[in-house]
């Protein structure tokens, strides 16, 4: 504080308006706030960044829902007001199967385009810190690729275990991941001598 903003009392010092001391500690608060997040930041740790990856596919199943729910209703309003006959069939199917049909493939749409909805809302409200994750994601995609096993080894009794990775939010499921990749690297090399 300066000088300038100190007024003399009988009790000593006083500073001078309650209101400018604390908008400048709030400044002073803010700047050391911004600054510890601006470093903390710059240094993001695997179990943040796996937390984050955890908190986006929260998202995106959080919106396939509404969407799924969204896509039933919207074909069932349009698909369910068409007036059908059911002497004439719709390329070689009755008009209520064929509606029908197309009631669960609004439904499947909707399935479809939830995710994309949901990342898109996720990525909106993290923006200040976009770009240190897709500097992680593809640090953790290189980590993925390089573990990853080939799948031209797989068969029906031996599956590739989540080859993208997409379901690992800890360290933990990390582990595990390398843990399955090389029990499928085992398998493969055992069956195939």
């Amino acid at each position: 504080m300066s000088v300038s903003l100190a007024r003399v009392s009988c009790h000593g010092v006083r500073l001078a308006p309650p209101r400018i001391c604390r908008r400048t500690i709030l400044d002073i608060r803010h700047n050391s706030n911004t600054a510890v997040s601006e470093a903390e930041q710059q240094n993001l740790s695997w179990p943040e960044y796996l937390n984050i990856r955890k908190s986006k596919r929260k998202w995106e199943t959080a919106a396939t829902i509404p969407a799924c729910i969204l896509g039933f209703v919207g074909g069932l309003a349009y698909f369910g007001s068409l007036e059908s006959d059911a002497t004439k069939p719709i390329m070689g199917i009755d008009p209520l199967f064929f509606y029908g049909g197309c009631t669960v493939s609004c439904m499947g749409l909707g399935y479809l385009i939830g995710p994309a909805i949901g990342a898109a809302g996720w990525r909106m409200t993290h923006r200040r810190a976009m770009n240190l994750i897709e500097a992680k994601d593809r640090e953790f995609h290189q980590h993925i690729v390089k573990n990853r096993v080939d799948p031209t080894a797989q068969s029906a009794t031996n599956p590739v275990p989540d080859f993208y990775g997409e379901k690992i939010g800890s360290l933990h499921q990390y582990r595990q991941w390398l843990r399955d990749q090389a029990r499928f690297r085992r398998k493969a090399r055992f069956a195939e001598e």
